[in-house]
């Protein structure tokens, strides 16, 4: 159970995932303000993802005593079955979109951290508002050396049906090192 840290305006009880929510959208409110450029922000709101999530990854594996993942589809379904639940409370669909194997798009039906936005006002079109989750799975899936790239590719605040985020895998990281050194 989520422990209660504040009181709503109408005297509501706020969960400290509704905080958190409502602190994200202040954030995204500040650095829309700071940087003219949507693009800015949203590098901005993915390196500040990637730094959460080379840090939550240890409180991850801690919390969930999940194995080692054997595939890209199995870290796929762990992002989304056990990550997203644990941190997010929904569980986004999976689906591998290649032929390879190395490419998935999770889909959102519901995304928490948008509970409290209508529509992206129409001079910031190009604004990433949950780009802060993929540089969080980006960060994570890193520590665990897989590195992937991880984009929007449907966002519900721009008009799409659901929220899909792509996740392609590049190759494990150490590979990448050993290549290097030779």
């Amino acid at each position: 159970a989520m422990e209660v840290i504040w009181q709503g305006r109408e005297g509501r009880k706020l969960s400290s995932r509704e905080l958190f929510v409502l602190t994200y959208g202040a954030l995204v409110a500040q650095l829309c303000k700071d940087y003219e450029k949507d693009e800015d922000v949203n590098t901005c709101l993915d390196r500040m993802g990637y730094g959460i999530g080379i840090r939550l990854i240890d409180d991850f594996l801690a919390r969930s005593a999940v194995k080692k993942c054997r595939s890209y589809s199995e870290t796929a379904d762990m992002i989304a079955q056990v990550a997203f639940k644990m941190y997010l409370g929904v569980t986004p669909s999976v689906s591998c979109s290649s032929a390879a194997g190395n490419e998935f798009s999770l889909i959102l039906d519901k995304n928490p951290l948008v509970d409290f936005v209508e529509e992206l006002p129409a001079e910031r079109a190009s604004l990433c508002y949950c780009n802060l989750l993929c540089g969080v799975i980006r960060g994570a899936l890193e520590m665990v050396h897989l590195a992937a790239e991880v984009t929007f590719l449907q966002d519900r605040l721009k008009g799409d049906a659901v929220t899909e985020i792509g996740i392609t895998f590049l190759r494990k990281a150490e590979d990448r090192k050993h290549k290097r050194n030779k």
